[in-house]
């Protein structure tokens, strides 16, 4: 089943975009790796200094080779040079998955595919 990552992370607004252009290489190595469907980091436009993060696994396996990476540890010693973060993660298996929209295109909230 895949795997969603959620991260937001608050920190220093003075350092917020250098860590994402610091980051780019790993990003761009994490999107290289097998099992990697999405893997992005932006900042918010609301929120000085904090970072989303979005990421999208195949399973279980791919994330757990992905904390195996240097790419991965690397981006820990990136984000600890911002100074303090504070930062919520957060890990969801997804049991489905449809579109939004049906054949009509209306929105819609339910899942309305037959499994």
């Amino acid at each position: 089943m895949t795997i969603i990552v959620s991260a937001v992370m608050e920190l220093d607004p003075a350092h917020a975009e250098r860590i994402i252009l610091e980051a780019r290489p790993l990003i761009e190595a994490s999107l290289d790796e097998p099992g990697c469907l999405a893997y992005s980091w932006s900042l918010d436009p609301l929120n000085p200094g904090t970072i989303n993060v979005f990421e999208k696994w195949t399973d279980e396996a791919a994330l757990a080779y992905h904390f195996t990476l240097p790419n991965y540890t690397e981006m820990r010693q990136v984000l600890r040079s911002a100074g303090p973060i504070k930062s919520n993660s957060c890990k969801y298996l997804v049991a489905r998955e449809e579109p939004i929209y049906d054949a009509d295109g209306k929105p819609r909230a339910d899942f309305f595919s037959q499994v």
